[in-house]
């Protein structure tokens, strides 16, 4: 698909991974829509891509509110458009071992608010943004992509019980969608990040950033463009879907 004048939404895009990514099709000319929940990031974001010369309006939304995403997408179509991408990268993390214990003794546990937050934005905001792309899509009879952005920890990673679940669920539903939607024109695809240089990453301990890219086999962490570029590879290949991209340098845990 060109990019060119087609409007794409992208979810947590006012700051990290999502504004790289607006970045990077915002060069290409595409038109954007910013979704996020904070409504002064998305100010900051706009005004920032103008002054590069890209197109981008901001939207507020919760993810994980049918009714928020619904009035969203219709505000897109309305203002900009019908929607001709959907790119899923808005996400959490509230990392905690399902249990510890001492001594035989257990001292903590995962809590279930916990569990239902991380699963709430990073799985069923997928699913919701991802219904409302396809619906647009079908209706305005055109060609679509939707990109959903999972995480190398959809394998499994000690802590994240939460984060892995909903990641590896992500992926499937970019399998399911691929099989589902192709009648329709749409394709799908993943893009599972490995460790990047992100305000989330630039908030740990020097040391254990260190620990971290040593264990990378490139010998050091990823860069937001980076993904970006995954991105922009599935959006622009017309036979690309229903598979992932695992941009990690290398790395497995």
């Amino acid at each position: 698909m060109k990019l060119d004048g087609r409007v794409i939404a992208i979810t947590g895009g006012a700051q990290g991974l999502g504004y790289a990514v607006a970045q990077q099709l915002g060069k290409k000319g595409a038109r954007l829509a910013l979704l996020d929940i904070s409504g002064e990031a998305l100010d900051s974001a706009v005004s920032a891509l103008a002054r590069e010369g890209v197109d981008a309006q901001g939207v507020v939304v919760d993810v994980a509110d049918e009714a928020s995403v619904a009035q969203a997408f219709a505000d897109i179509a309305e203002k900009q458009g019908p929607i001709s991408g959907c790119v899923n990268n808005a996400g959490i993390t509230d990392d905690a071992l399902m249990v510890k214990a001492k001594e035989g003794q257990v001292e903590t546990r995962m809590s279930l608010a916990a569990w239902q937050r991380v699963i709430d934005i990073n799985l069923t905001g997928v699913f919701l943004c991802g219904r409302e792309a396809a619906t647009q899509m079908i209706e305005a009879r055109h060609e679509g992509v939707i990109v959903n952005i999972s995480s190398i920890s959809k394998a499994g990673n000690p802590g994240q019980s939460n984060y892995a679940a909903a990641k590896a669920g992500v992926h499937a539903l970019t399998v399911t969608w691929a099989a589902e939607l192709a009648r329709y024109g749409i394709r799908t695809g993943t893009v599972a990040p490995g460790f990047i240089n992100t305000d989330m990453t630039a908030s740990m301990r020097p040391d254990m950033l260190e620990r971290i890219a040593s264990k990378v086999p490139l010998k050091r962490l990823g860069e937001p463009e980076n993904i970006a570029q995954s991105v922009a590879f599935i959006l622009e290949n017309d036979y690309f879907s229903g598979r992932i991209i695992e941009c990690d340098g290398g790395l497995r845990l």
